[in-house]
């Protein structure tokens, strides 16, 4: 599974349009056509991530919410979480 949902929202576009996204999002983002490859193929176990920036920009390219272009939930703790257990060290 990836991480990110670019593939999935590629997809789901006609052929001749699927072909110009290709070209289209990576000058849209200014990064290489390699670079939006290896951003399309990053798994969800990866430790490599879209930078914050870009990962907005493909958000708004898709007409997606923030968060919406990940596939997963990052697993977290609230800040008065991690407070109290500084407190308790």
């Amino acid at each position: 599974m990836y991480k990110y949902r670019i593939n999935d929202l590629l997809i789901q576009l006609p052929m001749k349009d699927y072909r110009k996204a290709l070209k289209i999002i990576p000058q849209a983002i200014n990064v290489s056509l390699n670079t939006f490859s290896n951003y399309r193929n990053i798994r969800l176990t990866d430790e490599q991530d879209i930078p914050h920036q870009k990962v907005v920009l493909l958000e708004k390219i898709f007409g997606l919410e923030s968060g919406q272009l990940e596939n997963f939930k990052p697993d977290y703790k609230s800040l008065k979480q991690l407070l109290e257990e500084w407190e308790e060290k």
